[in-house]
């Protein structure tokens, strides 16, 4: 099975990039920091994988599940 890819949410310059990671180029660019997690969502929740967000200072500030996440609980 091919690994998932991750979607990160990251600064450029004065937009908001989403990008698959290890992809060479990113998938879109937003205006708002908002608009560009609601686009990375809809992808990491279709690709069952991880949604990755930076502030703009490029540390991650959230990291959110979609379909990895190792069941705990019983039943």
């Amino acid at each position: 099975m091919a690994k998932r890819k991750n979607q990160w949410v990251i600064k450029r310059g004065d937009v908001w990039a989403v990008r698959g990671e290890r992809n060479s180029k990113d998938t879109f660019h937003k205006p708002t920091q908002r608009e560009a997690i609601d686009a990375a969502r809809k992808i990491a929740r279709n690709k069952r994988s991880e949604l990755i967000i930076q502030n703009s200072k490029g540390k991650i500030r959230e990291r959110n599940s979609y379909g990895n996440d190792p069941r705990s609980s019983k039943g």
